[in-house]
């Protein structure tokens, strides 16, 4: 299964008092596992960038000033995420500026069935915790000591190994069908933790009627055995 984990850095929060998307970053996955392929690109906003938002992501204006538009590289987007599920942290919010951005250079938008959201699957599985990408990461010991401001690609390869826990960690997909036991007294046994060990089935631990006899010889040549002394419970 083919899936897109993305994430963006915008001028403000919201498209609808005019801030733009200045940078996008896509992770492949295929069975859960990242591929190595990614779709990154920064955009010009063509407007200011507001402080509290170069404070973030660090995207100044001058910076942004020799980027392409979003327009120029709409299709190349649009080929690389193909009809895969999208998965984006809050997704709604990521889900808003990409479908705002293909809509103002007449593309038809993202439809939202495809929208994957990690920070409702973490609310569903921790409710009342922290649910930040950065707190997340830190519950699932995954590295963010190289994130130092928001990246939109950073942070996409970052929740792709948030979204594989989140949604069964590194066994995903791994399924163990019920066997039989082997006929031979000597069965196979396996852990995900260590080689394939051999385990032998439980042994009856009666003492046999010889094992009794020559126990009670023992006992019978013990010259004043200490249970001789003790006295009767009750």
């Amino acid at each position: 299964m083919r899936e897109i984990v993305f994430d963006t850095e915008t001028t403000g929060l919201s498209p609808k008092d005019g801030h733009r998307m200045v940078e996008i970053g896509c992770v492949e996955l295929i069975n859960k596992v990242d591929t190595g392929r990614h779709f990154h690109a920064y955009f010009n906003p063509d407007r200011s960038m507001p402080s509290e938002a170069e404070a973030v992501h660090g995207l100044s204006v001058t910076f942004l000033s020799d980027k392409p538009r979003f327009d120029l590289l709409a299709a190349d987007l649009l080929a690389f995420i193909g009809d895969s599920p999208l998965v984006a942290h809050n997704a709604t919010f990521d889900f808003g500026f990409l479908n705002w951005e293909l809509d103002c250079c007449g593309h038809p938008p993202v439809c939202t069935t495809r929208m994957v959201d990690t920070l409702a699957i973490a609310r569903t599985r921790h409710p009342g915790a922290k649910h930040s990408l950065d707190a997340l990461c830190t519950r699932y010991g995954i590295d963010r000591s190289h994130r130092v401001k928001h990246g939109a690609l950073l942070d996409a390869q970052l929740l792709a190994q948030l979204y594989v826990e989140l949604t069964g960690g590194r066994q995903i997909g791994f399924a163990l069908k019920a066997e039989k036991p082997a006929d031979h007294p000597l069965r196979q046994a396996t852990s995900a933790s260590s080689r394939p060990t051999m385990v032998r089935p439980a042994r009856a631990h009666s003492a046999l009627p010889a094992e009794l006899a020559r126990h009670a010889a023992f006992i019978s040549d013990l010259a004043d055995p200490l249970w001789a002394h003790a006295k009767p419970l009750g």
